[in-house]
């Protein structure tokens, strides 16, 4: 009996005990690798794609500012059209070749409403209607109802085509591919002063592009004194990092147009980040009055149509900004041997001084010597040890270097940031300040600062406009170090500027070949850099010493006005006054009741007695007088404080014969041209 119960239990017993001893073994795990465009695709928050308005903003600003720089480098004052057409579904749907059906179950959609619930509606509307009758019944303030949010399914996202035009160089035919479908490719690699840091731009668009609507993008560009134009449809393997080609031609340039012209088709919100592209173009406009921008948003609902033509104000142009090479004070270990794999330079002592800035030759070889007995200024560089590179890095730490130029920037100049201003603000009052270059981690920079009071479209207190490279910052301002610096450290009131109630306008501009920004979107500069921060301290402080002259003229000014007023408020009092003491006076000369009198005081009597002088001569002559006052302090006060800044319209006289020759005398006010 025991033998046959053991013998029916073992094998279930068996089984049991060898599922629990037996681990499973872990799955081998596999060696992934991700491209570029894969890991922006999955990341695209770093560079300003966090959601569909961010992504439509963010799409206009890209092409906006690579259209600039593409205009700047030929030295072609910008001409840039932007224009945002709004898709709506069956006309998305018609592009990909996707037929519109109706619905079927509505309770599978995110919009549907049970019947529970819209009897819940409308009876919290009925309950809203009785209150507003009793409201209305008593007098009192009535409300308008608030529109119910409805849940919006993903099903009804807004799409949007975005096209921007410019007339810069243009692009050569066979870089076009990689230029838009190559993550981590282009043409702004290098250290110098430069609108775009990750080489993204339109890349991330059409990644975007592919995330939202799965279309590709669509380029059209050609060069000077090129025959053709180069049309291009193309989208990006994400995967793999390459391009995906559809279309690439050549096509007969008629016009003969050179520039770019690119579309892209995305998923958007222009309701929400409406405000912020538009104020985008207006600060753009700011900062570049030599750039013409033409802004359109195209509707199938007319009364949403927008059409915004930001006019070009001068034609000076600032500098293009010049590449630099590294300080020794700004590399790390990592660039150092970069820079030694590059080099086309023999031995350590050539390499130091053609690599590095503010490295001469008597220099490099004092470096060399304190190198210790391993280096030689006959070294060659390429076979530099690890241990030799770490040993000039460490060196380049401690020892002391003059610091950077800033010859190498490009900031938008006195003259440029002061005419922006007045064209887009019409203040009542402006100055502006550019401070020298100075050094953060090696690195050359500049602030200029304008502050404007009054003006057209500006709210009460400060309105803070913050530029790095020439572009406009709009996100996170609360943490900036502008922001930061005029909210807390500028005690307006010292120059009479009241912060609450006055019309305030605080421009800031920083340029340099590393801009410190905190967030990888580029969205503000932090307040930790003291460099920095006392150097927009300065700058700000600047414009409102100069302001300060201004108002304190204006109000003198104002007093004078004031005293002329009181003054010809009391002309017929005095008068009146002043003529009967004359008269009593004459009456008593007469009868020689006062025999001690001088000649000239008889003259006046006896014109008082004979009617020559009466009440109203003496009324019309302290008028005159008055006015007189009035004049002479005028003039004071028009002398001393110069020509009021007010918008005035440009008035050009073309030459009979264009003179191409010609040179700029800049000052911080004006720029005077002289034609050769």
């Amino acid at each position: 009996m025991d033998t046959g119960e053991s013998s029916d239990e073992s094998p279930i017993q068996a089984n049991k005990k060898g599922k629990s001893k037996t681990p499973r073994k872990p799955k081998a795990s596999t060696l992934k690798q991700k491209s570029p465009a894969e890991f922006f695709a999955e990341n695209k928050n770093i560079a300003g794609f966090d959601n569909p308005g961010k992504s439509l903003y963010t799409t206009v600003r890209e092409l906006v500012e690579n259209a600039l720089d593409s205009a700047e480098s030929v030295a072609e004052l910008p001409f840039v059209e932007v224009t945002i057409e709004e898709i709506n579904k069956s006309k998305f749907n018609s592009m990909i070749g996707l037929i519109d059906r109706e619905r079927i179950d509505e309770a599978l959609y995110g919009d549907f409403e049970t019947v529970k619930a819209r009897e819940k509606r409308l009876a919290k509307e009925a309950r809203f209607q009785e209150i507003q009758a009793k409201n209305a019944a008593l007098g009192k303030k009535v409300k308008e109802q608030t529109s119910a949010k409805g849940m919006k399914g993903r099903g009804e996202a807004s799409f949007y085509r975005v096209t921007c035009k410019d007339n810069g160089r243009g692009m050569p035919h066979d870089d076009i591919p990689n230029m838009f479908g190559r993550v981590l490719s282009g043409t702004k690699y290098g250290l110098k002063q430069t609108r775009g840091k990750f080489g993204l731009g339109a890349k991330m668009a059409l990644i975007w592009s592919k995330m939202s609507t799965g279309l590709p993008i669509e380029i059209s560009s050609s060069m000077k004194n090129q025959s053709y134009t180069t049309f291009c449809r193309l989208d990006i393997d994400i995967h793999r990092n390459i391009p995906h080609i559809h279309v690439h031609e050549k096509r007969d340039d008629k016009e003969q147009w050179h520039g770019a012209e690119i579309q892209v088709v995305i998923e958007g919100n222009w309701t929400t980040y409406r405000s912020k592209i538009l104020h985008y173009m207006r600060q753009m406009a700011v900062i570049t009055p030599y750039a013409q921008f033409m802004f359109r948003f195209v509707s199938d609902t007319s009364d949403k149509n927008v059409s915004i033509r930001f006019t070009r104000r001068t034609d000076v142009m600032p500098a293009v900004p010049l590449e630099t090479k590294y300080h020794p004070s700004a590399v790390d270990l990592l660039l150092i041997k970069r820079l030694i794999g590059e080099t086309t330079k023999q031995n350590l002592l050539q390499f130091l001084q053609h690599e590095f800035v503010n490295i001469g030759k008597s220099h490099a070889e004092r470096l060399i010597g304190e190198m210790g007995p391993d280096f030689g200024p006959k070294t060659p560089v390429k076979s530099l040890t690890p241990q030799q590179i770490v040993r000039i890095h460490q060196l380049f730490r401690q020892a002391k270097f003059d610091d950077p130029s800033g010859d190498c920037l490009s900031p938008a100049g006195e003259y440029n940031l002061r005419l922006g201003i007045i064209k887009e603000l019409h203040p009542d009052m402006v100055a502006t300040y550019t401070a020298s270059a100075q050094v953060f981690e090696g690195h050359p920079f500049i602030v200029e600062a304008g502050v404007s009071l009054g003006g057209k479209d500006v709210k009460q207190g400060l309105n803070i406009f913050r530029f790095a490279n020439r572009i406009p910052l709009l996100f996170e301002q609360g943490a900036d170090v502008v922001t930061r610096t005029a909210m807390k450290r500028i005690n307006w009131n010292t120059y009479k500027i009241n912060q609450t109630q006055d019309k305030i306008g605080v421009f800031v501009s920083i340029v340099s070949t590393k801009i410190p920004f905190k967030g990888t979107g580029k969205e503000y500069i932090g307040d930790d850099i003291s460099e920095i921060a006392s150097a927009v301290k300065t700058s700000i402080k600047q414009c409102c010493i100069q302001l300060k002259s201004k108002i304190v003229k204006k109000i003198q000014a104002r007093e004078q006005q004031e005293r002329k007023r009181n003054l010809a408020k009391y002309i017929g009092d005095a008068t009146g006054a002043i003529y009967d003491i004359l008269k009593e006076s004459s009456q008593l000369h007469a009868k020689k009741k006062r025999m001690e009198i001088k000649d000239e005081d008889a003259e006046l009597l006896q014109k008082v007695s004979s009617r020559l002088i009466t009440k109203e001569t003496l009324s019309e002559k302290l008028a005159q007088h008055v006015e007189q006052v009035d004049y002479e302090m005028a003039m004071e006060y028009a002398t001393q404080s110069g020509v009021r800044e007010e918008p005035r319209e440009n008035i050009y006289i073309q030459a009979l014969e264009p003179q191409k020759n010609f040179m700029d005398l800049h000052s911080p006010v004006f720029v005077f041209r002289l034609f050769l």
